[in-house]
């Protein structure tokens, strides 16, 4: 990630209302959030096909598939 990732992000999201769900928290008390374009499109998702994130198989239980 890094620069890359964080100009992806802007890029992808500049302009956009995001809605973002609770999906709780992790081991050390973070909210864990799951968010998406006005499309419905998920950020996460978008990011990973895009190549400029990995899931992180260990806690996603391969939700997005690239397990």
């Amino acid at each position: 990630g890094g620069s890359a990732a964080t100009k992806a992000l802007r890029d992808l999201i500049d302009g956009h209302t995001l809605t973002c769900l609770d999906r709780g928290n992790d081991r050390y008390r973070r909210v864990v959030g799951q968010c998406f374009l006005e499309n419905g499109q998920d950020i996460a998702a978008a990011m990973i096909a895009a190549g400029v994130a990995k899931e992180y198989c260990r806690y996603s239980g391969g939700f997005y598939g690239t397990c």
